[in-house]
């Protein structure tokens, strides 16, 4: 069935750079743009720290932002869809990693906040050198992010653990799957642990955009890296992996291609142009 829609995360996946496509992504973007394939953004990113270039590509109409928790119409700004994590899942996830000294970040209605020390030096806590100026950009520094959390309990669109250590992430991971039954829970990148409410998933997203738009799943192309991508490559007719993927995400994959900073989004959609005949 041929592919009308194509869904792709970005860091990683579609970013050459932190902040852009490369000129080889967005060539590749636009020409299936003009051949009437629509783009989506499917990212983990709240709606205030998608990258400028996402809003001005016309290509680009609907964004799956904080992993699904929320989907926007990027022409008009409407929320289409909003899932907020429950009053009483917030409280149970504070208390549940009370002993565990780890740090938060948050997001409401699309910007993001995190605890001071984490804003400041972020390598410290476990990210990349190279995204301390987008977290330093993306996220207000609180003092006191419990308090916070529990002052904004009824408006989180979704919240992240900071933990360094994979070992104390992969336990923290299973035990708030076990212990706190309406969340979903997943991961972008080594540090983070990032909780949203059990409707969230970039595949349920997804799902409803298709439904939304009158396309079938077979319709849906996908790309990403990440254990936050699996579902979305598994729900979408086909669904690719860069090659710099998580091995879960590449067996969730259709097809690997090459690793985002060698365009790798570039190559499936020309694949995707000539198996369609475009």
């Amino acid at each position: 069935m041929k592919i009308r829609c194509i869904a792709m995360d970005l860091d990683k996946t579609a970013l050459a750079l932190p902040e852009s496509l490369g000129e080889e992504n967005r060539a590749a973007i636009q020409r299936a743009a003009e051949k009437g394939i629509l783009f989506v953004a499917a990212s983990g990113r709240p709606l205030g720290a998608l990258p400028e270039e996402i809003f001005h590509l016309p290509a680009f109409r609907y964004a799956i932002t904080s992993n699904g928790a929320s989907v926007y119409d990027l022409r008009t700004g409407a929320c289409l869809v909003q899932y907020k994590l429950t009053p009483e899942s917030v409280c149970t996830v504070l208390e549940k990693t009370k002993a565990e000294g780890i740090l938060f970040e948050a997001f409401i209605e699309g910007k993001g906040y995190a605890q001071d020390r984490y804003v400041e030096d972020p390598v410290r806590y476990g990210a990349g050198p190279g995204v301390l100026p987008y977290i330093q950009r993306t996220r207000t520094p609180v003092a006191d992010m419990e308090t916070f959390l529990l002052e904004n309990r009824e408006n989180l669109d979704s919240l992240d653990i900071v933990v360094k250590e994979p070992e104390k992430k992969k336990r923290i991971w299973e035990y708030l799957e076990k212990e706190v039954e309406d969340i979903y829970v997943t991961s972008s990148v080594p540090q983070l642990l990032e909780i949203s409410h059990k409707n969230a998933g970039k595949e349920k997203a997804a799902e409803f955009l298709m439904a939304r738009l009158g396309l079938e799943r077979e319709n849906l192309a996908a790309f990403g890296d990440g254990e936050n991508d699996c579902g979305l490559l598994r729900f979408a007719g086909t669904g690719f992996a860069v090659e710099n993927a998580v091995p879960a995400c590449r067996e969730a994959a259709d097809k690997v291609v090459s690793a985002f900073d060698r365009a790798g989004v570039a190559e499936g959609i020309r694949w995707i142009l000539e198996e369609s005949g475009l």
